[in-house]
């Protein structure tokens, strides 16, 4: 006897071997059958769809759960734009802080972005709002914050910053003044946002980098992923990267080949179908939002092309490091310089011990010039692109490339030319993090605003359910259990009241999301 048949749907099971179904059976939370294989058995409940159409639930392959649930909670400056507007939430937020606690706590206001204001806040103009009190005010990319005078005193006097702007690993330093979360407020973070990813219709996703100095929270934040198992709280599967600042050199055995590692040896595909541990984070540059994504000619109009992480030496070794360790690399590279960077790493890594199977990653990558495709392909890198960053951001990020480079921003038709596999994501929560209407985006490749960015790079209707499916699956190292609605995978599904293919592009990030079904029950 079945657990669930759910029957008068549209099955559209990513699954060339059978892409259509109407009926599909599960048992104990995995697919057992579709039509006629499942129609005539019994089954304790049959769920009738009426029609709707049916998906494997979305993969967001990169996200940061943490961060966007704390930014939930945290006043914003996101609708501002004018400075003294942002200066009056800064206002507020110190009051209500000066109300509980005593002067020289820290004030935290989220949604910063200079670009709706014209330039960039100072620390003097946030010591006059401060009330004595420490303000650290995040930018919206995650790569740089603005501070006050209060925070300065703090930071070691080579710590660069343009009068309290701080970007990367300035920026870091200010962090580490703040006593970490515990492991309660990150829990409910967690939660609170991956309940926000299931109703989307999301029911896996890879949080991008846990433990480090750039968005870390706490150096235990895996225990309150582990807490939120053991309490059956956890909405949706994830699996972990580690930052790659986890890592300590180490005296291995010469055999094992292993220069680098996190304690035990711990490495990528530790865990179970709900939490485990996935890629080795690597962050090589910033981000095009602050200006700090590094590039091999300067932004448009500008003498500036952006900035590493840290030494390019010691990123590549560190890249290398983590490859001959056994780890699968996800390496943050968004400018093309960055990317150059990533991909003579992983070349080399690759010649020292060729491990065809790695599927390493390169986590964004914003611009990509033609000549990098190949290389791409060669070392069978897959791109982890985040295409609502160009349907919100896309005017200001084609305005900053210019004409020559704007088509080159999160491609999608070009990747797949090449035969390089493009794995849909957010990036949550920098922007919006809903699957269908970043599909959307890869279809049109239209801004909000209706500016064409890229049109060549634009992908059909399923390349693009395919990024936020099979390939995200492929990319987790899920492909055996997730990604198609084939039978012994996990009934893992999204049910939709309209199908993506049969409505008009511009309506596919409208469709609505009816239910999400997680294990073969619907997740209330």
């Amino acid at each position: 006897m079945l657990c669930t048949r759910l029957t008068n749907a549209r099955f559209l099971t990513m699954d060339p071997a059978r892409p259509v179904a109407h009926d599909l059976g599960v048992w104990q939370g995995r697919i057992v059958g579709l039509d006629e294989a499942v129609t005539a058995l019994p089954a304790r409940e049959v769920v009738d769809l009426q029609g709707a159409t049916v998906l494997p639930g979305f993969i967001d392959s990169h996200v940061h759960l943490a961060w966007a649930g704390r930014r939930a909670s945290t006043p914003n400056v996101a609708p501002c734009e004018r400075v003294e507007d942002v200066l009056a939430v800064v206002a507020d937020a110190a009051e209500a802080v000066s109300r509980t606690r005593a002067s020289g706590a820290w004030v935290e206001v989220a949604g910063y972005d200079q670009r709706s204001l014209g330039r960039h806040l100072t620390a003097g103009e946030l010591d006059r709002v401060s009330r004595g009190h420490k303000v650290f005010l995040m930018h919206d990319s995650g790569h740089a914050c603005v501070v006050n005078s209060a925070v300065l005193d703090l930071l070691p006097a080579e710590v660069p910053h343009q009068d309290g702007f701080l970007a990367e690993s300035a920026m870091a330093a200010a962090r580490r003044l703040r006593l970490p979360y515990s492991q309660e407020e990150i829990a409910d973070a967690i939660e609170h946002a991956g309940r926000t990813c299931r109703a989307e219709g999301i029911t896996a996703c890879a949080e991008a980098g846990i433990g480090g100095g750039l968005l870390g929270h706490s150096p235990v934040e895996f225990g309150a992923y582990q807490l939120l198992r053991e309490q059956g709280r956890l909405p949706l599967r994830v699996q972990l990267m580690a930052a790659a600042d986890t890592l300590r050199p180490l005296a291995a055995h010469p055999d094992d080949g292993i220069p680098r590692a996190m304690d035990l040896g711990v490495r990528t595909g530790l865990g179970d179908d709900w939490l485990s541990l996935g890629a080795l984070k690597v962050y090589t540059d910033g981000g095009m939002m602050a200006r700090t994504a590094a590039l091999t000619a300067p932004y448009e109009g500008s003498d500036h092309d952006g900035q590493f992480q840290d030494d390019p030496d010691r990123l590549f070794d560190l890249i290398v490091d983590g490859h001959l360790a056994g780890w699968q690399l996800a390496v943050h590279a968004i400018g093309d310089r960055a990317a150059d960077l990533a991909l003579n790493a992983l070349e080399t890594a690759q010649s020292r011990r060729p491990r065809p199977d790695a599927r390493h990653r390169i986590e964004h990558a914003g611009l990509i010039r033609p000549d990098q495709l190949p290389r791409f392909a060669r070392l069978d890198v897959h791109a982890v692109i985040q295409p609502n960053f160009l349907r919100y951001f896309g005017d200001d990020y084609a305005a900053v490339m210019g004409e020559r480079r704007a088509p080159w921003l999160y491609r999608g038709r070009g990747f797949l030319d090449h035969g390089v596999r493009v794995v849909g994501s957010s990036d949550r929560p920098v922007t919006d993090g809903s699957p269908l209407r970043a599909v959307q985006f890869m279809v049109e490749r239209a801004t909000l605003s209706g500016r064409s960015v890229g049109p060549n790079e634009g992908l059909t209707v399923h390349e693009a359910l395919y990024a936020y499916t099979v390939a995200g699956a492929y990319a987790c190292r899920w492909e055996d259990r997730a990604g198609s609605l084939s039978p012994g995978k996990r009934a893992d599904m999204v049910v939709l009241g309209d199908d993506p293919h049969r409505v008009d592009t511009s309506r596919i990030g409208d469709i609505d999301v009816v239910a999400t079904y997680v294990d073969g029950v619907e997740a209330r």
